[in-house]
């Protein structure tokens, strides 16, 4: 265990000096929990580490997104958005952002972010404005809008498939909250950016101007690959009820986008985010060593022996505890060794307050570094692909605030909600 820990350390303090890219030093870390934990994490536990459901969903998405790129339709929707929104920052921002809630809450984060990031990056090239603070936006706003509901955010599904809670469960208890965090977030956000994100009036009219059915580079190719994207799209929408896991449908949409397109295979592959993928494993692999070593299972017991049995500091504790370690680790592993804990402190009679305690704890959390969720990732992943990377201490001026302000908000509603009522 302390070996798992201080090899975490010294790559969380790597990572955040950004003198050495972050896929190179998972990569090394993941290497040195194998080689140094010994029996306590060997080979087999680091397999058993790596989540291959997000990898899945990761390269299904990436080579429908590469595929359908080339033919020119995200180009299409970035500047037909520029028009509707005429160009203006607030209304680019609340497009942008509502948008990325909405389909986080009803198809996942990560999903939703691998579509719309690089429409933004289109858009912002269109518009000749900064990238960064619209990318940083949709990020938060994403993991705030997976807050909502059982499917949008993967803490809510691990929650779920343990208390058989339901969707409208999810709905009631956490939508209102997630949005009245949404709307002071964006909007504090807004207010921070709002200067960089200012359009000259040439460029307003330049967009204005455009022709937006121009930019379809290879129509035949968009009536192939197009139905795909958007089957695959409403495929996810219904995947719990099918019985398929998201890495299913993600890779089932991509290899049949790949059956049917004429692009060439290498071209494809050479588009996805390798960087991206070799760090999921590597640091599904060093979380692994966590968890699996009682790292993580310390941390969460801690909440237990904080609370001293009275029932608003369980709740309370859980909520920050859970946003904090979520933030530090990653919320999926870290909400898996919450669940025992949370078991323990739930009443005989049932309470599901500490459960909806424990979501927000971890949904929030995940905006506080570019390495909190899975979804922070996959942003910086496609932004460094496109010449603008997101460093960990620049998403972390931005992502720890938001988080402090959305832990804040959800404090009081635990405590109205739940306490008082």
């Amino acid at each position: 265990m302390t070996i798992a820990v201080i090899v975490f350390l010294l790559v969380i303090g790597l990572i955040a000096t950004e003198r050495v890219h972050r896929t190179k030093v998972a990569m090394a870390g993941a290497g040195a929990v194998v080689v140094l934990a010994g029996s306590g994490f060997d080979q087999e536990h680091a397999i058993e580490a790596i989540d291959f459901n997000t990898i899945g969903l990761l390269a299904g998405m990436m080579i429908l997104v590469a595929l359908t790129r080339a033919t020119g339709v995200y180009d299409f929707i970035a500047i037909r958005a520029g028009q509707i929104s005429k160009g203006r920052p607030l209304p680019v921002v609340l497009a942008l952002a509502g948008t990325t809630a909405l389909l986080s809450a009803f198809l996942d984060n990560l999903t939703t972010i691998l579509l719309i990031v690089p429409v933004t990056f289109l858009l912002c090239d269109a518009l000749d404005i900064d990238p960064i603070p619209l990318i940083v936006i949709e990020i938060i706003a994403s993991n705030i809008g997976g807050t909502a509901t059982l499917i949008g955010d993967p803490p809510n599904i691990i929650i779920a498939g343990h208390t058989g809670l339901s969707f409208n469960e999810f709905l009631v208890n956490l939508a209102p909250i997630a949005v009245i965090t949404f709307v002071v977030v964006v909007a504090g956000l807004y207010a921070v950016f709002r200067s960089r994100l200012q359009v000259e009036e040439k460029n307003r009219r330049y967009v204005m101007d455009l022709d937006a059915a121009s930019s379809i580079r290879d129509p035949d190719e968009l009536r192939r690959t197009g139905p795909v994207l958007i089957g695959t799209i409403l495929l996810f929408f219904a995947h719990q009820a099918l019985g398929l896991e998201p890495a299913t449908v993600a890779l089932i949409g991509a290899t049949v986008a790949l059956l049917v397109t004429r692009q060439k295979l290498d071209d494809v592959l050479a588009r996805i985010e390798w960087p991206t993928l070799f760090f999921f494993l590597a640091l599904f692999v060093i979380v692994g060593a966590l968890e699996e070593t009682g790292a993580i299972d310390k941390v969460a017991e801690g909440v237990a022996n904080l609370t001293g049995g009275n029932r608003t500091a369980e709740l309370l504790g859980i909520l920050w505890i859970g946003g904090f370690g979520s933030a530090i680790v990653d919320n999926i592993p870290f909400t898996t060794a919450m669940i025992p804990v949370v078991d323990g402190l739930v009443p005989a009679g049932g309470d599901n307050a500490y459960w909806w305690a424990l979501s927000l704890g971890a949904c929030f959390g995940g905006n506080a570094t570019i390495i909190a969720a899975a979804a922070n990732v996959a942003a910086s992943g496609l932004a460094e692909r496109a010449g603008q990377p997101i460093g960990f201490t620049r998403f972390l001026k931005f992502g720890l605030p938001a988080t402090l302000i959305s832990l804040l908000l959800a404090t009081a509603w635990v405590m109205v909600v739940y306490v008082l009522l």
